[in-house]
């Protein structure tokens, strides 16, 4: 029963981590710029928090979803000037070149600690992921029965990290192929590009949460 539960967990990791996003870019930005090191441990930052919402969601913290949910404005809010900031500082940041491998101003752990955190925060601060773990639940619970056992959902939630974590190990290894290839105009170019469409990402967050304030009050 175990493995149906992991293999739960990864598929539901990999529904969570696939579809492009603002994190997304960000960490495949990370994997050209600075190398699949860096990129990885931002996905990794990434599987995490998607690892916080499926525990909350298969561990039954319900009392957690509920705070999440009471505050949910204010976490939006906080989310989308988070995306304004990351995308506007890569728009204006110095058009450095990719890092090679080896190369002295390679990031090291504090940076790659920073890349983790960083991701882990964006992806915690989008309730929308809470509600799409709750409907995976939903999904989850009709074809296998649940999990009956905080060791079943422990489980669960291992395969999501798991899942999420391994989808980052592949793309960023495809990605480090490139990483070695591509030239520093081409890096500045994703640079700008990715910061451009997480700075939008950003607005449109901020934007939703403009009209849904008006609505509460309308």
């Amino acid at each position: 029963m175990f493995v149906v539960l992991i293999i739960s967990g990864v598929i539901m990791g990999l529904i969570a981590a696939v579809p492009i996003g603002p994190v997304n870019l960000i960490c495949i930005r990370r994997s050209f710029a600075f190398g699949p090191v860096n990129g990885f441990v931002s996905g990794l930052g990434a599987a995490l928090g998607d690892g916080v919402f499926a525990a909350i969601t298969f561990f039954g913290l319900t009392w957690i979803a509920e705070l999440i949910q009471s505050y949910d404005v204010i976490i939006e809010l906080v989310g989308g000037a988070l995306l304004v900031w990351f995308g506007v500082h890569t728009i204006l940041s110095p058009a450095a070149g990719k890092v090679e491998d080896g190369d002295k101003n390679e990031p090291g752990a504090s940076t790659l600690v920073r890349a983790m955190v960083s991701t882990f925060v964006l992806t915690i601060t989008n309730p929308a992921t809470l509600i799409a773990f709750a409907s995976m639940f939903a999904s989850f619970r009709a074809l296998v029965g649940g999990a009956n056992s905080y060791v079943d959902a422990g489980f669960v939630v291992a395969g999501v990290v798991g899942g999420s974590a391994g989808w980052w190990l592949c793309l960023t290894s495809v990605i480090g192929i490139f990483h070695t290839r591509i030239t520093d105009r081409t890096v500045r170019i994703i640079n700008r590009g990715s910061g451009v469409l997480v700075a939008l990402f950003g607005l449109a967050v901020l934007i939703h949460v403009v009209m849904k304030v008006f609505a509460l009050n309308g």
